[in-house]
């Protein structure tokens, strides 16, 4: 059985260490995806993880970063922003006709580019699709925005939080009359945005292999999010779920589908939604026997509810885990991410690695043949210029041009 007592955080980075050890920082990415090239327009949140998704799988994800950014004036060294992990920068001036002609090579030699701007953005610059298409018609030309290329709030500033509080995800996360629950922006940034992206981008070049003809992926985060909540409006329309948040069978409104705090004060969860599993909770809780309401009769959850949190509230979250971790009362420790990190299954997994000092989680998902590696640390902003350049094929004497006009900056 396992336990959920992490291991000494010492123990636990020499152990993910170790199983690193082949990683050669710096070398050239190898995976499913080696020899795509990609693009990627500098932005921040979903746009690049989505490039780090492609690059950790082997593409060769080019950074373009404007020259003028280089100092961004706050205290975030690159080698945290693990966004752009797997990646290389380079930075040159967009506003000069010689570095947009420098980018426009680049494209021209490029199965994908990624742009997160707002709509009509890259068309000022010059690089919209019309343009980039015109260059490389076999181009798949992603767009990430949050409400979309088109319709009435396509040109308003947002973030993730407005774009799941308009889709009603929002409206669905939460306790009984208290106000909706601020998520992290996993729903929408990074579920509903650039997970959708990459899956569209994967598909038009996959598509552009076999027609010839490339085209535009709008991956907006308001569409994604809506997709991601199918179930939910299946439910909806079958009478089997409610707007009152906190009372359905997957909110927190069941009591076999929830959290409750331990005698120390932390947490666990259970989620035994099939018979099977919930009678064997019981029992190993000691509740087999007891007259108890109806699991899925929701009349009788109160009742439930009040219960398991008298049970689990007797004893503490590591008492839980050597009673419950491994067997099938689907139960799992509220963990902090620290905790995961250190946690036997995650070290049997090596769902972490360490690079030049930094915790990375481990690509996903996981092939059999060509495994995905970290083998780049996140790139200094243009620190890649001049050997980009070369290896995608622009001539010596461009580059020294481009040196010379101050449009790139090594």
């Amino acid at each position: 059985m396992l336990s959920c007592r992490p291991l000494p955080i010492a123990m636990a980075v020499w152990v993910q260490g170790a199983r690193n050890l082949l990683i050669k920082v710096g070398a050239v990415n190898v995976g499913v995806l080696t020899g795509i090239r990609v693009v990627e327009m500098a932005g921040i949140g979903p746009g690049p993880f989505c490039g780090m998704l492609l690059a950790d799988m082997g593409a060769d994800v080019i950074r373009v970063d404007r020259i003028d950014q280089i100092d961004r004036g706050i205290n975030f060294p690159s080698k945290y922003d693990l966004l752009n992990r797997n990646k290389r920068s380079i930075a040159i001036d967009l506003k000069s006709s010689q570095g947009l002609e420098a980018v426009k090579e680049l494209i021209k030699k490029s199965d994908v580019l990624i742009e997160g701007f707002r709509p009509g953005a890259m068309e000022k610059l010059g690089l919209g699709p019309d343009v980039c298409l015109g260059l490389n018609p076999k181009l798949a030309y992603g767009r990430m925005t949050g409400w979309g290329q088109d319709g009435s709030l396509s040109r308003a500033a947002g973030h993730d939080l407005n774009f799941i509080a308009l889709t009603g995800v929002l409206d669905s996360i939460g306790k009984p009359g208290e106000p909706p629950t601020i998520p992290l922006n996993l729903i929408g940034d990074f579920g509903g945005g650039a997970l959708y992206l990459a899956m569209g981008l994967l598909a038009a070049v996959i598509e552009a292999q076999r027609s010839g003809e490339g085209q535009v992926v709008d991956a907006a985060i308001v569409d994604g999010v809506s997709s991601l909540m199918t179930m939910q409006y299946s439910l909806k329309q079958m009478g089997q779920w409610s707007d009152n948040r906190g009372t359905n069978l997957i909110d927190g409104g069941a009591p076999f589908y929830n959290v409750y705090e331990t005698s120390d004060g932390l947490y666990v969860s259970i989620a035994p939604v099939e018979g099977r599993f919930y009678g064997e909770m019981l029992s190993r809780i000691g509740l087999g026997h007891e007259e108890l309401p109806r699991q899925n009769d929701s009349k009788g959850w109160a009742k439930l509810n009040s219960r398991f949190a008298e049970i689990f509230k007797s004893r503490t979250r590591d008492e839980w885990c050597q009673l419950l971790e491994g067997t099938d009362a689907c139960f799992a420790p509220v963990l902090t991410t620290a905790e995961y990190a250190s946690h036997p299954h995650s070290i049997d997994r090596e769902a972490f690695v360490e690079i030049d000092g930094v915790t990375n989680p481990s690509p996903a998902p996981r092939f059999s043949r060509t495994p995905s590696r970290v083998t780049r640390v996140p790139p200094e902003i243009g620190q890649d210029t001049a050997e980009v350049l070369k290896d995608w094929g622009i001539a010596d004497e461009q580059v020294d041009a481009l040196r010379a006009a101050n449009v790139i900056n090594n």
